[in-house]
């Protein structure tokens, strides 16, 4: 794989980045968007949460509102049906590229990062940078790609591809990124003769505002970390622990150190960040009967069919995650009063993690009630200041 090119500028090297202002707090907060059928839990407890734009254009606005610093958008190939069950989980899935694009352009100062599978179908390096650097200026340097190499046994599939070994796919997604950020660097027409990608005279304009667009990866293996500390600014990492949070907070230190030691030398750290779903209520016994009311509302026939897509997988962010887990979401389960809500983040950021991008069950409401009432616990605590 290539050398960090730690002379090449990234966003975090700019003071007036909309990265740079947003790492000036010391919790980065985020909103993972539900983007598609279900959202994060797989369960027919009544709710409102929906896939549609409409929806998440007005989660995103409330969260620009309250502060949040970024939204993410995730990426799947589903078949018809998505993962079937009563509420056919995942079915309708807007593509995150596009929406995080567009919503950029209807905000202000949130981040938005959207979700790409580098390795499927025929992207080609040039293609994706001067998308990138066309949505990076539109949002004014608030664009992020969370690049992913993908895990699943079927979704190569729909491009009449077989998915590629593990390490093998780093390998790839090292030359593609490579590539991108000397056409983002911009110095000169490019050519490349590389393992899996040719460029004759290359070249892709406009330059993007702060050295590259925000880069993320969603890693958990030493090939991921690697990758990550050669190109990326933010790691978006799972629990090494399952979703319980009382096992979670006991492996994240080390797993926290190991992200971050391939970063030795590079002159850089990235800004590692995580996945809570939080059901919050105004005592902690309201919580967790709302929790359990969710838990035995579980889609079971989805959850059979998401579990075997993981099963036919070969990510290593989630062994230790159970079926169970999937009926909530979210790589860490927060569940409490909002004094218990503060507190596991405060703890999470104890453990090394410089931001969490949220998900709730119901996510309009909850995230008001989050709001009005974790929020001001956090500012209290110094983890947040107003934005």
């Amino acid at each position: 794989m290539s050398q960090p090119a730690s002379a090449s500028p990234a966003p975090l090297d700019f003071a007036d980045s909309p990265l740079s202002q947003a790492s000036r707090q010391p919790l980065l907060l985020g909103l993972f968007l539900p983007t598609q059928t279900g959202g994060f839990s797989q369960s027919t407890y009544p709710r409102d949460t929906d896939w549609s734009f409409d929806y998440n254009k007005a989660l995103t606005l409330r969260a620009e509102a309250h502060g949040f610093d970024f939204v993410f958008g995730l990426q799947q190939w589903v078949p018809k049906g998505g993962f079937g069950g009563d509420i056919k989980y995942r079915e309708n899935f807007l593509d995150p590229f596009i929406s995080t694009v567009a919503l950029g352009a209807l905000t202000r100062r949130i981040i938005t990062i959207s979700t790409v599978h580098v390795l499927y179908g025929n992207w080609h390096p040039l293609h994706l940078a001067r998308f990138a650097a066309t949505a990076d200026h539109i949002t004014g340097g608030r664009f992020g790609l969370n690049i992913v190499t993908g895990y699943d046994a079927n979704e190569p599939r729909m491009f009449g591809m077989t998915r590629i070994d593990h390490d093998e796919r780093y390998q790839r997604a090292d030359e593609f990124v490579s590539v991108m950020e000397r056409l983002w660097e911009g110095k000169e027409n490019i050519d490349h003769q590389g393992r899996h990608y040719a460029l004759e005279n290359a070249y892709v304009s406009p330059r993007p505002r702060y050295g590259r667009p925000i880069m993320v990866s969603a890693s958990a293996s030493p090939a991921g970390f690697e990758f990550a500390a050669r190109h990326s600014d933010i790691v978006f990492t799972s629990s090494p622990a399952g979703a319980v949070f009382e096992n979670a907070i006991e492996a994240l230190p080390q797993h926290v150190r190991n992200i971050r030691a391939p970063y030795a030398g590079t002159g850089r750290q990235p800004k590692v960040i995580i996945f809570p779903l939080i059901i919050c209520r105004p005592t902690r016994e309201e919580a967790y009967a709302y929790r359990d009311a969710i838990v035995a509302k579980a889609d079971l026939e989805s959850i059979r069919a998401y579990t075997a897509r993981h099963s036919g997988g070969d990510a290593h962010g989630w062994k230790e995650h159970v079926p169970a887990d999937r009926v909530l979401g979210g790589h860490i389960q927060i569940v409490g009063s909002p004094q218990d809500v503060a507190d596991q983040l405060e703890q999470l950021h104890q453990a090394g993690l410089d931001g969490v991008q949220i998900g709730f069950y119901d996510y309009g409401p909850e995230l008001e009630f989050f709001a009005a009432n974790v929020l001001p616990l956090l500012h209290a605590k110094g983890l947040r200041s107003p934005a």
